[in-house]
């Protein structure tokens, strides 16, 4: 209940207001601006050192899990130095570097776009210092002293000259910090908007770089961890002794308290092996079965949270010619390639551990609440794949709680069985419309998504589950929800399946899910007015700098696509576009089908995220986009028997493969002067264009993920 004092009395606003305005403005401020994310200080030391041998390390705060942000902040980082990007050496920064957790926490798309201005300005700030201090040096004024590729040099002379190190062995006292100095205007960058090389790229190609799965220590051990047979059951008995008796074996915790019996062996595959020797008793957790999670999608319900509306919808509905469709999306995995690994060396002072993690804060929390008095200290890896998945980390306090019990270093490096049936997953979604037309426009739309909680699913707000109730949705639900579209009444309601099976942040959050739904929907609306579905999207456009922008995408992919060009009989094209993140994005995928299989061709992506920092990256994290959409919308299916997912590894959840990869061709718009994100957007609409060409294709409408193709 909310609460405002005045001079006459005391305004009570309680739940109906919360519902009928509060809820709607919210959840726009959150589809609008996406998740927030913390600005790392502008603090020079924290993120460079100098040393008197010319040697420039630059600190980096976000993880590095395949996105390239490292190549991102030595490109931005060098701007500002005057120096060249191979020139810094890049090192990820640890938990007790300096920054705060929440900005090392990765996710969002977010990264490139918080770190743009604070890097400049923190490199920026250091160059003047070091200018300054050369200056005094030289004798002269600082005005009269410039920096160029590294060194300083007073105007008018060639020599003598100062590197950076000779600047830093030189200095004695105080270092003077000037107030931040003005950033290079557009113009005059050398290095933002050029393609570079992964400045990860050589200790990947020769086995030096430390994932949480390869990060080693000597004398260490392996730990495995024992798991339940369902979702939410709880361990009430535990005989270890047979497993401690299983070649080496060194050591078997078991904490009823705490659910967990885990063991250290002198080998990872001993330690697997140990593990199926406890006797272990479980108790409650869910039976849910397949059919149940379907029917609990599908069955009709009131309610729900109104998260938008436009115009008198229900009024426009009620009259005839109402045209009613509905999506289905499944429980997906995230399936990348290293599953969750930490390596732990626990001592009476300390809990130091290396893991593959998003969110180096969260590991740190949960360490300093298992081992209270203990300093803690998290080296982030790198990942082998991230997508939401390790934005929570349960490896490392396993292993932590291993260490402390042998007094070693122990290794916990789950199996992919571990990873596939004990993770928390894509959330399933059922979404409902109904609209009318009228002479090629959308007079009322209204939308009905039921789906599981995102990021409720990992972090429960303060408050818990009064706070979600009052809310009355998980925010990680609506990105892709709401269409970018005009329509003259538009009503959107959520409703929130609160599932028994753990559910969370997945690629883009909700942005397939939602979109597949809404951009199909848009294709059978174009079909019900007779007209092309680009020219139906373009029609519904807003007349606004977003509204331009979609039109540049979609006319770009088009294009590009040869959208109006004669086809080869048994191809078609499908379009379907979204933003996310303040990113513009159109898909156009080019479809065939052989012996009742789809096989999808080629797929043209424009893609405009404002102002395109590293041009290879960029492509490279839309091309991952779309390989990933495309093994979701033709592959990947997960199922519950009994209170567990019955897939265990690739033979029963298979993604797709090089071999039936298309090419993929990405097209960059630059429209703005700061960057955006390109982790996340481009996978919306991937599903979607693909279901659209089917349709073109075949005649049917195929309104359920994975497409299956029986009987067309």
């Amino acid at each position: 209940m909310f609460v405002a004092a005045g001079s006459a009395g005391t305004l009570m606003l309680g739940a109906g207001w919360l519902r009928a305005y509060a809820r709607p403005l919210l959840a726009d401020a959150v589809f609008k601006h996406g998740p927030s994310a913390a600005r790392p200080p502008n603090k020079p030391g924290l993120w460079f050192e100098v040393l008197a041998s010319g040697v420039v390390t630059v600190y980096v705060p976000k993880v590095e899990m395949g996105q390239g942000i490292h190549t991102v902040v030595a490109q931005l980082a060098a701007e500002e130095l005057g120096l060249e990007p191979g020139d810094l050496k890049v090192v990820q920064a640890h938990s007790r570097h300096g920054f705060s957790a929440n900005a090392m926490f990765t996710y969002g798309s977010s990264s490139t776009h918080t770190l743009y201005v604070t890097v400049r300005q923190a490199a920026a700030t250091l160059r003047e210092m070091l200018r300054l201090e050369a200056a005094t040096q030289f004798g002269l004024a600082s005005r009269d002293v410039v920096a160029k590729a590294g060194r300083f040099m007073g105007l008018g002379f060639t020599v003598p000259t100062l590197s950076f190190g000779e600047v830093i062995a030189a200095k004695r006292g105080v270092w003077k910090v000037p107030k931040t100095p003005a950033l290079k205007p557009r113009a005059e960058f050398r290095h933002v908007g050029q393609s570079y090389p992964r400045v990860d790229a050589r200790a990947k190609l020769t086995g030096t770089a430390v994932y949480g799965y390869s990060a080693r220590l000597g004398g260490m051990l392996y730990g495995a961890v024992a798991r339940p047979p369902r979702y939410g059951a709880r361990l009430v008995r535990a005989v270890t002794d047979r497993a401690q008796k299983q070649p080496g074996v060194i050591a078997v915790v078991a904490d009823l308290k705490a659910g967990f019996v885990g063991l250290a062996a002198t080998t990872r595959t001993q330690a697997n092996a140990a593990i199926t020797a406890l006797n272990l008793t479980w108790e409650g957790g869910t039976t849910l079965s397949q059919s149940e999670l379907e029917h609990a999608l599908s069955a009709s319900r009131s309610g729900g949270a109104v998260l938008r509306r436009r115009g008198d919808t229900a009024r426009v509905l009620a009259a005839p010619g109402v045209i009613e469709a509905s999506y289905h999306t499944p429980l997906a995995a995230h399936a990348h390639l290293e599953p969750l690994a930490a390596l732990a060396n626990v001592t009476a002072s300390e809990v130091e551990v290396w893991v593959s993690t998003q969110s180096p804060g969260q590991v740190e929390r949960d360490l300093k609440a298992a081992f209270p008095g203990r300093s803690i200290r998290v080296h982030p890896t790198y990942l082998g794949g991230g997508f939401g998945r390790k934005t929570t980390q349960h490896a490392a306090l396993e292993a932590a709680r291993l260490s402390r019990a042998t007094g070693t270093p122990v290794h916990v490096g789950w199996t992919r069985e571990d990873d596939l049936q004990h993770a928390f997953y894509r959330p399933p979604t059922h979404t409902r419309f109904r609209a009318r037309l009228e002479h090629g426009q959308v007079l009322a739309l209204e939308q009905h998504t039921v789906s599981g909680d995102v990021i409720f699913g990992v972090q429960p707000p303060p408050g818990g589950d009064a706070t979600i109730k009052a809310l009355g949705f998980d925010p990680g639900v609506l990105i892709g929800q709401f269409a970018e579209y005009h329509f003259q009444a538009y009503t959107v309601v959520n409703h929130r399946l609160k599932l028994p099976i753990p559910t969370g942040p997945w690629r883009g959050l909700g942005s397939l899910a939602n979109i597949f739904a809404l951009e199909s929907f848009m294709d059978e609306l174009a079909q019900q007015a007779r007209l092309d579905p680009l020219e139906f999207r373009l029609r519904h456009l807003p007349r606004s700098a977003l509204g331009r922008r979609f039109k540049q995408a979609l006319l770009t992919a088009t294009d590009e696509s040869g959208w109006t060009r004669s086809r080869t009989p048994g191809l078609a094209l499908g379009l379907a576009c979204c933003a996310d993140v303040n990113t513009v994005v159109a898909v156009v995928s080019e479809v065939s089908v052989q012996d009742g299989r789809v096989l999808v061709e080629r797929v043209t992506v424009a893609v405009d995220p404002g102002l395109v920092v590293n041009p290879a990256g960029a492509r490279l994290q839309a091309v991952g986009s779309v390989v990933m959409g495309l093994s979701s919308a033709l592959l990947e299916r997960l199922t519950v028997t009994n209170g567990l997912v019955t897939e265990s590894n690739f033979d029963s959840y298979p993604i797709i493969d090089m071999a039936n990869t298309p090419p993929i061709d990405v097209h960059l718009i630059e429209s703005g002067e700061v960057p955006f994100g390109m982790g996340e957007p481009v996978i919306g609409p991937v599903a979607a264009s693909v279901g659209n060409a089917i349709f073109a294709l075949t005649g049917q409408r195929l309104r359920s993920l994975p497409f299956d193709l029986q009987g067309v």
